[in-house]
């Protein structure tokens, strides 16, 4: 395992991060708590320290799962994060948003579910269009000086309203948001026009979600919709990569890279973001030991400037997607 700073948090991180939205419930491929436990363990004894969940992952399954597995080990040598913005384990009028009385409850509610005192990091899950920033900024603001929670992060917006907030936070004395949790894979690459610049400037962490673009960049492209996973993204969550003009030639240079190193296409596509100067560490969801090991892996693996050239040459820009 490899480690790095977690921008201007100074916390030390694994550079992969554990995507937990697959322990709990809700569809098929969800891993039940024995074999989310099994993952978490497996994960920990490859030396990763660094773990996102979320209040609406599951209900709450999520963080129950992760804080019962965690509970065992030493506490201290890990980074947690968890999100706000949808409902958790209850759903009602304020159980969603960013107001001061959601992010409240919530935040106790995930701290329980976690079983911590402290959150080591608190991001917002999209901006909330109905609360001002300011009113959310206060109420992150207090949960720090209460000592609830240690760092604020953000995640998909536009590059203007994470500025906003960040202003906000300046202006006003408050605690910022020092990480951001965004989209970006090989085969969508936006956050590069005007986020990552933000980011780079105020020395922010960068967590990219979905670094294998829901599986399309892991299996060759006429493959795509042949897993269970696959299929739910693009039926539910409308995912387009593979619609993309470009997506395809991106897909075949990942496969013909991957037969030239003997590598799996998964691996080619992480290296490509372990060696990104845009990325901290990419958060890897995955049901699968296997896979996991197979991430690990990718950290030892060196693509030349050329073959990242070749990788992102046929790229064309794309509707920006993910902020809702």
């Amino acid at each position: 395992m490899e480690y790095t700073t977690l921008g201007s948090t100074g916390m030390d991180v694994s550079k992969i991060c554990l995507g937990c939205m697959s322990f709990g419930s809700g569809q098929d491929w969800m891993l039940d708590e024995d074999e989310s436990r099994e993952l978490i363990e497996r994960a920990i004894e490859l030396g990763i320290t660094f773990f996102d969940t979320a209040n609406v992952y599951s209900a709450g399954e999520s963080e129950s799962i992760l804080g019962d597995v965690l509970a065992d080990y030493d506490r201290e040598e890990f980074v947690v994060a968890s999100k706000v913005r949808f409902p958790g384990a209850s759903d009602h009028r304020n159980a969603a948003g960013l107001s001061r009385k959601t992010i409240e409850q919530e935040l106790e509610a995930s701290l329980d579910r976690l079983g911590l005192d402290t959150l080591d990091l608190y991001q917002i899950h999209r901006w909330d269009y109905d609360t001002p920033i300011e009113t959310t900024m206060r109420a992150l603001d207090d949960a720090v000086r209460r000592g609830q929670v240690r760092h604020l992060g953000a995640s998909s917006m536009w590059a203007h309203q994470f500025l906003e907030a960040r202003r906000v936070s300046e202006r006003e004395g408050l605690a910022p948001f020092e990480t951001m949790q965004n989209l970006y894979h090989l085969a969508y690459r936006e956050e590069e026009r005007e986020m990552y610049p933000v980011c780079e400037a105020d020395d922010v962490g960068t967590m990219p979600w979905s670094p294998l673009g829901a599986g399309y960049l892991a299996r060759p492209h006429e493959e795509f919709r042949t897993t269970t996973r696959a299929d739910h993204e693009v039926e539910n969550a409308g995912v387009p990569y593979h619609e993309f003009p470009a997506s395809e030639a991106i897909n075949e240079r990942v496969r013909e890279l991957a037969d030239e190193y003997g590598v799996t296409m998964a691996q080619i596509a992480l290296a490509w973001q372990f060696q990104n100067e845009n990325v901290t560490a990419p958060i890897i969801g995955t049901s699968s030991d296997d896979h996991l090991e197979e991430a690990v892996e990718a950290l030892e693996l060196s693509l030349s400037s050329s073959d990242v050239d070749y990788l992102e040459e046929p790229y064309e820009p794309v509707p920006v997607y993910g902020h809702d």
